[in-house]
């Protein structure tokens, strides 16, 4: 089997816009639903719907690919799944080394999605002396001393860096000098690169602020409207009484009488 080190996909040669690269995932996992429950076909406007853009946009995407469909009939989704597959580089091996075994980093080693999606977890790596050796799903922790002989070793491009905020600049520099190409980087900081090094960050944080951003913009929305929907109200003057409702603490009628 191919690996990561041997083989690129070919996106950029071929001028896929970064943009369309990024959907493309989002089609394969809509596609991938349709193949497990055997549909064999599927329309432009189907297949946009579920994964949650516009056809024009999608027709326009699968057009960087050579794919156009056929009128009346649509797409065929056995051939778009291997297609997108190809196109990502996942019908390959690309062997994937975790550092930083914390909760996040654990909980990454256990997720199944990487092997059914062409990412094999190669090795996971830790700087705590006490984590080595310890299995996590199924694979011993290795020390941090390791890193560069793990990464020529098993021919590692992608790293994933799970570590403390702190650690992670560092930890990205000893990557890249091994030669890792590729980084997805979980930890909550920016990491600065040497071109050629390409890097995904996934910041939980920023993601919760910004739909707390959306939430809050949704209430004050909803308040906007239910004031707009509350009928208009006229002050109610009083009624008007007699001079002896007026009267002072004397009895006699104030000195000072509405107009």
């Amino acid at each position: 089997m191919a690996t990561g080190r041997t083989h690129r996909p070919a996106t950029r040669s071929r001028g896929i816009p970064e943009a369309t690269v990024a959907r493309l995932p989002l089609y394969l996992r809509a596609l991938t639903a349709l193949s497990e429950r055997s549909v064999p076909t599927v329309s432009s406007e189907e297949l946009a719907a579920a994964a949650g853009v516009n056809s024009a946009k999608l027709r326009k995407d699968f057009s960087y690919l050579g794919s156009y469909g056929t009128r009346g009939v649509g797409y065929d989704v056995e051939y778009l799944v291997y297609q997108i597959s190809r196109e990502l580089g996942l019908t390959q091996d690309w062997p994937v080394v975790i550092v930083g075994i914390g909760n996040l980093g654990a909980a990454l080693a256990n997720y199944g999605g990487f092997a059914s999606r062409g990412f094999r977890v190669a090795a996971l790596i830790d700087a705590d002396p006490a984590m080595a050796g310890k299995p996590v799903a199924g694979i011993a922790v290795q020390h941090t001393d390791e890193l560069e002989k793990i990464i020529t070793d098993n021919g590692v491009s992608i790293g994933v860096i799970a570590t403390p905020a702190g650690a992670a600049q560092q930890v990205c520099d000893r990557l890249v000098a091994a030669g890792v190409t590729s980084i997805l980087n979980f930890a909550p900081t920016v990491l600065s690169v040497p071109e050629g090094v390409d890097v995904r960050k996934v910041d939980l944080s920023i993601e919760l602020q910004i739909l707390a951003f959306h939430e809050q913009r949704k209430a004050g929305e909803e308040a906007s409207s239910q004031d707009a929907a509350q009928p208009a109200t006229t002050p109610v003057r009083p009624a008007p009484t007699d001079d002896s409702d007026r009267k002072g603490p004397d009895g006699d009628v104030p000195a000072v009488m509405p107009a």
